[in-house]
């Protein structure tokens, strides 16, 4: 019996191997999960401001629909650095890292740039198509910049478009005060705990200063 030209190979009695069967619903979940409308939202914790000396210590993503509901949340990785990269942070970063843990959590880590990076590709994967989702979050830019430096395929897994909610805020300030104090954030410097605060006041302002 000819094998029918679909790249599938049936056995003696024309089924469909196993583990073909289980690739192909794999695949089709996969398709179906991923949505083009998706948000996918980013923070990190570095050791300092500047790429090309300071590092990534903490990675966290959220993927949201585009009402800014809570579609799936990665596990927060943290990256191994070694004790020279963290003896070098200035005091804030020490302290901020040192009050939440962050520090040990690094020292303890066992993951590094290219482990996180690929981690988070695979999570991505599942939920949103390539370069079709802005990088969101609060000053994005910065983070990008740390991508673009330490894990970019990561980087160009979004769109180069950015979903900055500062924008907002800095806008609400000028035109809108009333609607900028209306907010309080908490800033914690937990990755994970930034971006819920982020999807959090840009459903503020969505409310209270676009009004859709």
């Amino acid at each position: 019996m000819l094998a029918p030209d679909n790249g599938f190979f049936p056995d003696v009695y024309g089924r469909m191997p196993d583990y073909q069967v289980i690739g192909l619903i794999r695949k089709s979940k996969r398709i179906m999960a991923q949505n083009q409308n998706h948000l996918v939202w980013i923070d990190m914790e570095m050791t300092g401001l500047v790429p090309e000396t300071d590092r990534i210590i903490e990675v966290a993503l959220v993927v949201t629909d585009g009402d800014l509901n809570t579609v799936a949340e990665a596990p927060v990785l943290v990256v191994h650095q070694p004790d020279s990269v963290l003896e070098g942070m200035d005091s804030w970063n020490k302290s901020t890292h040192g009050k939440s843990g962050l520090i040990e959590k690094v020292k303890a880590s066992t993951l590094d740039d290219a482990a996180v990076e690929c981690r988070m590709l695979e999570f991505l994967r599942e939920y949103v198509p390539a370069r079709i989702s802005p990088m969101c979050g609060n000053s994005i830019c910065q983070d990008r910049r740390f991508l673009a430096r330490w894990m970019p395929q990561l980087e160009s897994y979004f769109h180069y478009r950015n979903l900055d909610v500062s924008t907002l805020k800095e806008l609400a300030k000028r035109w809108k005060p009333e609607v900028a104090q209306g907010i309080k954030k908490h800033g914690k410097h937990e990755a994970l705990a930034d971006i819920y605060e982020s999807i959090h006041e840009m459903k503020y302002y969505r409310d209270h200063f676009i009004r859709i």
